[in-house]
């Protein structure tokens, strides 16, 4: 067993944004990252090095949400301007355009199958789209405020949303019903997901805590407030032994979910951090916020087992008392507070990857010449 426990490096930094960068996602052939920013555009930075980057213009608004489909050859957008654009990452730029709420569009996924979208928005509903057909398909409306956040389950199943009526709801797919509304989230939630095998949904908001529920047994099994203002975004890594956040706090915590703690905290933002996201291998991570940069990030920490990691952990910080993810009926919830002996990482990139690519910009901008969908419920 080595001795030394391989801690995340910042790899590259990507400049090319001209306002905060709301969110990010990894293109599943790992070769590209998508951001979104409250400049309007959408870029594409092709993770080879000096390899040139894409802005692709379109919305009229500022872009709050991203994702690749699965297979990688669309990427949805959603935007304060309520549309929603489907985009080809490639040379032409093209984007059909779906004119999908009333109201600022908060967020937009892909199911994983690639056959349906889900988004989030101000006008207080959730909907449901099909990719394929270019069509609206349901709308689920008992939010009573604005919603930030939807995620489809791994097996289409479930849809979880969250927003400013300060609830998590549960949607069957199926019959389009309310199943669950945990509402002792403390505040506003800003985000919510599923880890990768869907028994657990994680929730984060202003007050400056993150959640985790077990979908077997409804309740709350882990709770963490290592952040000193808002959780803006996080991202379960694909093995759901961790996770990162990014905060207001202008920090990026990665937590240990087995053993309930923090481990790390990572410094390289000058301002709020906005959006995180782990690659779909999870060997690389991303985070974006107000100082229009984007920093990627290589993991390090999940290239060995487990129990190797822990042990080595355990060498450089006390640890957390035992783990509660198995304690499935706690009497209350475990808080998890910062620990002192969590590692800070202030980042200095070394290698000659981080100069600023050449941006081609695609798309159209003033005149907009797309194809527009036009749906009403």
């Amino acid at each position: 067993m080595a001795s030394v426990l391989e801690d995340p490096t910042l790899e590259r930094r990507f400049k090319g944004h001209k306002d905060a960068v709301t969110c990010a996602d990894f293109n599943p052939n790992q070769k590209q990252l998508a951001t979104g920013s409250l400049d309007k555009t959408l870029m594409i930075w092709n993770l080879a090095p000096k390899a040139r980057a894409f802005r692709f213009v379109g919305h009229q608004d500022a872009i709050t949400g991203l994702q690749f489909s699965p297979s990688g050859a669309l990427v949805a957008s959603s935007s304060k301007d309520r549309t929603v654009r489907l985009w080809t990452p490639f040379m032409k730029g093209e984007s059909t355009v779906f004119k999908a709420h009333t109201a600022a569009v908060r967020s937009v996924a892909f199911s994983h199958d690639g056959h349906r979208l889900v988004t989030a928005s101000d006008d207080k509903s959730v909907k449901v789209w099909s990719v394929h057909r270019h069509c609206f398909i349901y709308s689920l409306n008992q939010h009573t405020n604005w919603v930030r956040c939807a995620r489809f389950s791994p097996d289409g199943r479930l849809i979880a949303s969250c927003g400013d009526d300060c609830s998590v709801r549960l949607w069957d797919t199926s019959t389009k019903h309310c199943i669950n509304c945990f509402t002792d989230c403390g505040g506003s939630s800003m985000f919510v997901d599923f880890n990768s095998n869907g028994t657990c949904i994680a929730s984060s908001g202003i007050n400056n805590s993150l959640k985790i529920w077990d979908l077997r047994t409804n309740k709350i099994i882990q709770q963490y407030r290592v952040h000193s203002a808002g959780i803006n975004s996080f991202s379960f890594h694909p093995s759901n032994n961790y996770l990162i956040s990014g905060s207001s706090d202008r920090t990026v915590k990665i937590l240990d979910l087995l053993e309930g703690r923090l481990i790390y905290t990572l410094h390289g933002h000058k301002g709020a951090v906005i959006t995180v996201a782990f690659s779909r291998v999870g060997d690389l991570f991303a985070s974006g916020g107000a100082d229009c940069q984007v920093l990627l990030w290589k993991t390090n920490f999940d290239s060995k087992p487990y129990q190797d990691v822990l042990q080595q952990h355990i060498q450089r910080a006390t640890p957390d008392p035992p783990p509660h993810l198995l304690d499935i009926h706690p009497r209350i919830p475990h808080l998890h507070h910062p620990q002192r002996t969590a590692i800070q990482i202030n980042p200095i990139v070394t290698d000659t990857q981080s100069s600023d690519p050449h941006v081609i910009e695609l798309g159209q901008s003033r005149h907009d010449m797309g194809k527009y969908w036009i749906l009403d419920d």
